[in-house]
């Protein structure tokens, strides 16, 4: 854990900030899911790709914290 001096400002201007902007976008693209095919263990591309969304979100998410903290 870093020390900041009392009066020295937070910077929360990481660069590794916009890599939370993908978990965001990426399941208002409709287009990507407006399918049936191809199908994973018998689900249709709708439901495992809502699960890969979460992952993507996870991993996202993970990253952006250990390197900015």
């Amino acid at each position: 854990m870093t020390t900041r001096e009392p009066g020295q400002a937070r910077s929360d201007r990481s660069p590794w900030n916009w890599l939370l902007v993908p978990p965001i976008v990426l399941p208002l693209l409709t287009f990507l899911f407006n399918a049936d095919e191809p199908r994973l263990f018998g689900f249709p591309l709708f439901y495992w790709l809502q699960i890969a969304f979460i992952i993507v979100g996870v991993a996202c998410t993970t990253i952006v914290y250990r390197m900015t903290k």
